[in-house]
């Protein structure tokens, strides 16, 4: 309580009151004529100095002593004078039995949203530390409060921590002066400190009740008029919120997207609109990469290679920058019984797993390790609605100002995936006033798989940027120069790769008169280059549709693995596989896919019984003209 209030309410001091002052009272909290009392910090010949807070320190002159006193000791001291400079002296004041009377600061706070306005002058900040960051010379405390997160510095030796008992998701109470430091604010903290009991509660349900505010996804109206994405659009804000409130609560983000066109038009929009969020919110010019990371996967599954390696990257996160354990958001991957086991490895820490996808889910298996999870199959929809056109909405909802920037994306995911979705046209046609006809759009989308091909395991930030053409940054001729480089070479490798498998290629008709190509993409073509075995498949399986324009299926199958496309024959992919598994003991079948493209997995000594049995499925398949096909790898 504050001096006023421990008076009462007639205002009136009690004589054998003394006052004991907050650790983060300053000068302007004490009042002449007011018992305080003083802890000795320092003896001297001519009196002893005496600590009233971390702020509020004076000398007792020897002529103002009525005792002798060593360092920590503790008497009751008034306020003598303050002089010109600003120093403090006090008087001890003879009371034989008093009681102690504790007295808060009488806090003006400050919010992170408003440091630029008062660089400079004393601020009080209540909130949460949500990072702690050791430097080689202060230790970093980010704290966040209702409209921001901010880096408080407090040195006590180089590269020493400062405050050991503060730990990350504490409430605190920092005073201090910011400052800039080169492009951001900074406050040089005089005081941290630990909230506890009924002061951390209400700065908790405060964060809380501004956070939940904060975070509600912006209102925008979808790109185009699609009733098929009306039934998504609550499943996409719930992510939006969710996101949004995982940047305002400074937890990092981790995206692990499938390596190919859709994927890349899913994870960029959501990478930019994230970063975009991050700077809004974090006063630290660093904070996005600290916070965030886009991170390919080739598989179409989360490998456990990759989760271990998320996971340790996590874990050292934590021990050496501060850092909360990330959320995961899966992006066009992730929906499946096979990535089972790297989510259930992820369980075992606080490790939240979102999943935005549209390749057929495995509900059962996974939701029950997931916080949210968006598929069109959810829905009763299809693979026709692609990650790219989710997630450049779901981009739109966490940060709607770069609308403008996404308004050709999703006919480029479309296209990427062959999508034949009803509202195509619509995006194509706003692709087109953008400046994109439907070849531009493809070459985009082959320029994408040839540069991710390449990539590998990198992201390739800002190549894929500069390919996807978005980001501030843009530079629209490089765009298009840099679109025709790489959609040529990858038209021309896919050629080459042709002109060697093409006369390898197997051909049955099948009972339901379907034709069925085969091609052994190990051995009867080039490996270790571009396009990989699920491009090459596919180019095959164009080739063959071109060709004959009669029902297609094609497997490009390797030791231990096989990549399906078909057109105009209804495959379920996904059920086949659970049948494969069940019926050929020993054969480890796995795999799925959408209905009409997929891929498996066996084992090797296995695969001749896999590959009979299952060419035997497919023979009982219903023919659907009107199915269409995707011939992206998945």
């Amino acid at each position: 309580m504050t001096i006023d209030e421990a008076n009462g309410a007639d205002g009136e001091r009690s004589p054998s009151v003394v006052y004991d002052l907050d650790a983060d009272c300053t000068p302007d909290d004490v009042e002449e004529g007011v018992p305080y009392l003083g802890t000795v910090n320092g003896v001297v010949d001519y009196g002893v100095f005496v600590d009233l807070s971390e702020s509020v320190s004076g000398l007792v002159h020897e002529s103002n002593l009525r005792g002798e006193y060593d360092v920590g000791d503790e008497f009751v001291v008034e306020l003598d004078q303050v002089r010109d400079n600003g120093d403090i002296a006090f008087e001890e004041v003879d009371i034989d039995e008093y009681d102690v009377e504790p007295v808060d600061h009488d806090y003006d706070l400050g919010d992170v949203d408003s440091l630029t306005e008062i660089l400079g002058e004393t601020v009080h900040i209540e909130g949460q530390v949500v990072q702690i960051k050791q430097t080689g010379g202060p230790t970093l405390f980010h704290v966040r409060d209702e409209t921001g997160v901010v880096p408080c510095a407090i040195f006590e030796e180089a590269g020493v921590r400062a405050r050991p008992g503060v730990d990350v998701d504490d409430y605190v109470r920092v005073t201090g002066e910011p400052e800039r430091r080169e492009d951001a604010v900074q406050i040089e903290a005089d005081s941290l400190t630990v909230l506890d009991g009924e002061d951390a509660a209400a700065v908790e349900d405060r964060l809380d009740a501004a956070i939940e505010e904060r975070a509600a996804p912006r209102d925008v109206e979808p790109l185009v008029e699609w009733p098929a994405f009306e039934k998504l659009r609550g499943d996409l804000e719930s992510v939006a919120r969710l996101l949004r409130r995982t940047v305002l609560e400074g937890r990092p983000i981790r995206i692990r997207h499938h390596a190919d066109g859709d994927g890349m038009c899913a994870s960029v929009p959501v990478e930019l609109a994230l970063e975009r969020f991050i700077d809004e919110v974090h006063e630290d010019p660093d904070a996005k990469r600290h916070l965030f990371k886009r991170l390919p996967s080739k598989a179409p599954f989360y490998e456990m290679e990759d989760a271990t390696r998320d996971l340790n990257f996590a874990l050292e996160d934590r021990e050496r920058h501060g850092q909360k354990l990330p959320l995961l958001l899966m992006l066009d991957n992730g929906s499946t019984e096979e990535d089972t086991p790297a989510y259930e490895t992820l369980r075992h820490y606080d490790i939240p797993i979102v999943v935005v996808d549209h390749h057929h889910p495995d509900p059962e298996a996974v939701d029950p390790l997931l916080t949210e999870h968006v598929n069109p199959y959810l829905h009763d929809e299809d693979y026709r609605i692609t990650t790219g056109m989710m997630c450049v909405e779901l981009a739109r909802m966490i940060y709607p100002d770069m609308t403008d920037e996404l308004r050709h994306v999703p006919a480029v995911a479309g296209i990427s995936d062959r999508s034949e979705a009803e509202a195509m046209e619509e995006y194509v046609d706003l692709a087109r006033e953008e400046g994109y006809d439907e070849q531009s759009l493809k070459d985009v989308g082959e320029a994408l798989d040839y540069a991710a091909h390449w990539l590998r395991y990198n992201s390739g930030r800002h190549l894929i940027n500069d390919v996807l053409d978005v980001g501030a940054d843009g530079d629209e001729e490089r765009h298009r120069e840099l679109v025709d480089t790489l959609a040529e070479k990858s038209r021309r490798d896919i050629e080459e790769q042709l002109d060697a498998a093409m006369p390898h290629v197997e051909h049955d008709r099948l009972d339901n008169g379907a034709h069925l190509y085969r091609v052994d993409v190990e051995n009867d073509a080039h490996r270790f280059t571009y396009p990989a075995p699920g491009n090459t498949t596919g180019a095959v399986h164009d080739r063959k549709v071109e060709e004959t324009g009669d029902p297609v299926i094609t497997i490009g199958y390797g030791p231990d693995f096989a990549v399906l496309r078909s057109d105009g024959v209804r495959l379920d992919i996904p059920t086949m596989v659970t049948e494969l598994d069940e019926e050929i003991v020993g054969g480890g079948v796995s795999g799925g896919g959408h209905l009409v493209v997929g891929s498996i997995k066996y084992v090797q000594g296995r695969r001749e019984e896999v590959l009979d049995s299952l060419i035997e499925k497919m023979a009982e398949a219903d023919i659907d003209e009107e199915l269409g096909s995707t011939s992206s790898p998945i």
